[in-house]
């Protein structure tokens, strides 16, 4: 199975141009968040992305929320829930774990005790999609350093899904490796291509 994996676009049509160019080359398309800037732009930009939305489950960013993203796509929208495609179980959860305290805009934010029981349900799980890192990889941003997940490292470790994304540290797109068995990357606005067994 051929997926199509992105995150953080933050209304860059040009990007959203681009995937969409490539999307009729995938299976399976997947957004980890921040489609948005500051919560706005989300309309035009999900009206560039809805060509091919039957084939895309999406979390929601920081910048967006679930209920915003969900009003603005026809695609799947999952937070703390699970779906099945291609035989495949994906879980996804959006917004920034940890939260990020900003004042220039209203991020929208979980703190990690409320993120570990949502996760709980990722029990399962071939495929994690988060907006934000798990704790220790590709998480550091120069400016506020390390910004990954506790929470979400946990359930990597606990779960081992075949494959867990995300975005949300702009500084460590592209980068991609391992946690035990998992294959986890950091996506970016770039086409990113990712092979998978269903």
């Amino acid at each position: 199975m051929k997926i199509l994996a992105f995150s953080d676009v933050h209304c860059d049509h040009a990007a959203c141009e681009a995937l969409a160019a490539a999307a009729n080359q995938a299976d399976l398309i997947i957004g980890a968040g921040d489609f948005a800037q500051r919560r706005e732009g989300l309309a035009e930009t999900m009206a560039i992305l809805e060509p091919f939305a039957d084939k895309a489950v999406y979390v929601a960013g920081n910048n967006e929320t679930p209920e915003e993203l969900r009003a603005a796509t026809s695609a799947e929208v999952l937070h703390g829930e699970m779906t099945e495609r291609l035989g495949l179980k994906i879980y996804g959860l959006g917004g920034a774990i940890p939260e990020l305290n900003i004042t220039a805009f209203e991020s929208f934010d979980i703190p990690e005790a409320e993120a570990a029981p949502m996760l709980a349900a990722a029990s399962g799980a071939d495929i994690l999609i988060c907006h934000s890192p798990p704790k220790g990889f590709a998480d550091v941003m120069a400016s506020r350093g390390s910004m990954g997940s506790v929470e979400i490292r946990n359930t990597i470790e606990s779960v081992q899904p075949k494959l867990m994304v995300f975005g949300h540290v702009h500084d460590c797109w592209g980068e991609r490796g391992k946690i035990g068995r998992t294959e986890v990357a950091n996506l970016g606005p770039t086409v990113n291509w990712i092979e998978m067994e269903s």
